[in-house]
């Protein structure tokens, strides 16, 4: 009896080997699976343009490359860090202008990477709907400032702007206040002197300063303030930038007394990321759009509540002739076929 327990013992002992060894060798093929096809973290900004850029570049990492992503919300500090951490493999739309100093000692450091340029052919300022200026025949809506140009052409036109909570000066729409753009406005109302005719109005949110766009256009009302290219708006009105000066160091700095300069959005990359998924470092670094395809894609997303996904597969639908540049054929073919 002894030896027949010790003979089943041994047999019992010899299975559990046998099972932690199978064990073993099926994560160890596991793991060679996940180092094969790791996953894409994918920076998750706050705006539409870059959820948009983010939910191609997904669409493609995932059909065309067989790579599993993950998106990571943050605001753009948060995504710099999470970048330089590790923690963010790639952003697809970083506003490098907009950081000064910063963004060219990240990129010295070496924990974050440059890949590309997205766009640089963006454009913010103080805008008015095109028929202020040139009427809308289709609306029947005659020009109310036919020679209204410049931002130093407003103060003559302020009456046409005039504000409903203070008639006896014009109201131009500005930044939301915390955005950095709100204390540039503020310094340039000085510099064309604006404060004169125009009292400078915040709007509570982006939605706010955009409701009351829509509100204007809706009704073909003279509207004046701020906005940028590429958004929804640019995509789905007629809208003129006004004139400034040309952008020097010497005017920026003089009381931000030129056009805002054109911003170079970038994409980025964790330094790891040419190692971690080659083909896929090459497919970013071949990505570039303009302005004028985003706001197209955000027009089409406003217009028919599409959400973000939907409008990515509707921009990968509608301009193949876009991206099919920025792969190879044979994953074109994969996310084709996925579409």
């Amino acid at each position: 009896m002894k030896i027949l327990t010790r003979n089943r013992l041994i047999k019992k002992s010899m299975l559990l080997m046998i099972a932690a060894m199978l064990i073993l060798v099926t994560a160890c093929g596991n793991g060679e699976d996940e180092n094969a096809n790791p996953t894409i973290r994918l920076a998750d900004g706050t705006w539409d343009s870059v959820k948009f850029h983010t939910a191609v570049a997904q669409f493609i990492i995932e059909n065309g490359y067989d790579h599993p992503t993950r998106l990571i919300p943050g605001s753009t500090p948060a995504i710099l860090t999470g970048i330089e951490n590790g923690d963010i493999d790639v952003y697809m739309e970083n506003w490098t202008d907009n950081l000064g100093e910063q963004y060219p000692e990240m990129i010295e450091k070496g924990d974050m990477i440059e890949l590309g340029v997205n766009f640089d052919d963006n454009a913010q300022g103080w805008y008015v709907p095109t028929y202020v200026i040139e009427g809308d025949a289709e609306r029947n809506i005659e020009p109310i400032a036919p020679d209204l140009k410049s931002v130093s052409d407003l103060p003559k036109y302020w009456e046409i702007f005039k504000d409903p909570e203070d008639p006896s000066k014009g109201r131009i729409y500005g930044g939301i206040a915390g955005w950095e753009v709100d204390e540039t406005l503020s310094v340039k109302m000085e510099t064309f002197e604006l404060n004169e005719t125009y009292n400078y109005f915040r709007p509570g949110s982006e939605a706010a300063l955009n409701t009351s766009l829509v509100s204007a256009h809706e009704k073909g009302e003279p509207w004046v303030g701020y906005n940028w290219e590429p958004t929804w708006v640019s995509g789905k009105y007629e809208m003129t930038l006004l004139e400034e000066p040309e952008y020097t160091e010497e005017r920026w700095a003089n009381g931000f007394a030129s056009a805002f300069p054109a911003n170079t959005c970038t994409v980025n990359a964790h330094k790891d990321l040419p190692d971690k998924a080659p083909e896929v470092t090459e497919f970013l670094s071949n990505y570039q759009t303009n302005s004028t395809l985003i706001s197209e894609a955000l027009a089409q997303m406003e217009e028919n509540d599409l959400s973000i996904n939907q409008v990515a597969t509707w921009f990968l639908q509608e301009h193949e002739d876009v991206w099919i540049s920025w792969v190879p054929q044979d994953v074109a073919d994969k996310v084709k076929a996925a579409l």
